[in-house]
């Protein structure tokens, strides 16, 4: 399921972003998932800015002002080793935040971020790269990727996700991310979400 997108003008804006939302949408999360990204992401900085935390003073020296990780965080990296032609000949793992059990909390593998990735490209002829579909304003690019992962997440059954049922002369039933994340229980039309009101956030 996605949670959140980021879009900004550079990797680390985008990373700040993402993890802005994850933080309002979980407010009772204090320190953010584990997370496994590539050698390319701004996350390690993002990650700082949203959660990160200024010691406290100690009372010598000079009182601290930037903000640190938290020592319960597993954030590693996947960096791909390429050679002179660009084919992939082994991956390098690096835990940047955590501890012994950092791997085994993140994975260490981006499969499936690569595969939602190429998803949202065949979704969205504004993420095609080498085109000139792209978006001339921000506000109609964010506005566009809002609709995509909101089909995404409600409308379009995801074939790893279906269950599993054998009943009715049907052997599968077709599951969502929202309906496999137990948010609702049946898949969405278009219709459903052009005519469904969203509560404003105070009066919730």
């Amino acid at each position: 399921m996605r949670v959140g997108r980021g879009i900004g003008q550079n990797e680390t804006q985008a990373a700040v972003a993402l993890w802005m939302q994850v933080k309002e949408r979980d407010a009772h999360q204090q320190h953010p998932p584990p997370v496994l990204s590539d050698g390319w992401g701004g996350h390690r900085e993002a990650l700082v800015e949203v959660y990160g935390q200024v010691p406290p003073y100690k009372g010598r020296g000079r009182r601290p002002t930037r903000k640190q990780p938290g020592a319960d965080w597993h954030y590693s990296q996947m960096v791909k080793q390429r050679d002179a032609t660009g084919n992939l000949i082994g991956v390098d793992l690096h835990v940047i935040y955590g501890d012994d059990t950092t791997l085994e909390r993140t994975g260490t593998r981006t499969t499936c971020v690569e595969r939602t990735h190429l998803t949202s490209r065949h979704m969205n002829g504004r993420l095609v790269r080498k085109t000139l579909g792209y978006s001339k304003r921000v506000e109609m690019l964010q506005a566009a990727c809002a609709w995509e992962d909101v089909i995404y997440n409600l409308v379009r059954p995801v074939k790893t996700l279906r269950i599993e049922i054998k009943a009715d002369h049907k052997r599968w039933l077709p599951c969502s991310p929202m309906m496999a994340a137990g948010l609702t229980d049946h898949l969405w039309s278009i219709r459903d979400i052009l005519m469904f009101v969203p509560l404003p956030t105070n009066r919730l």
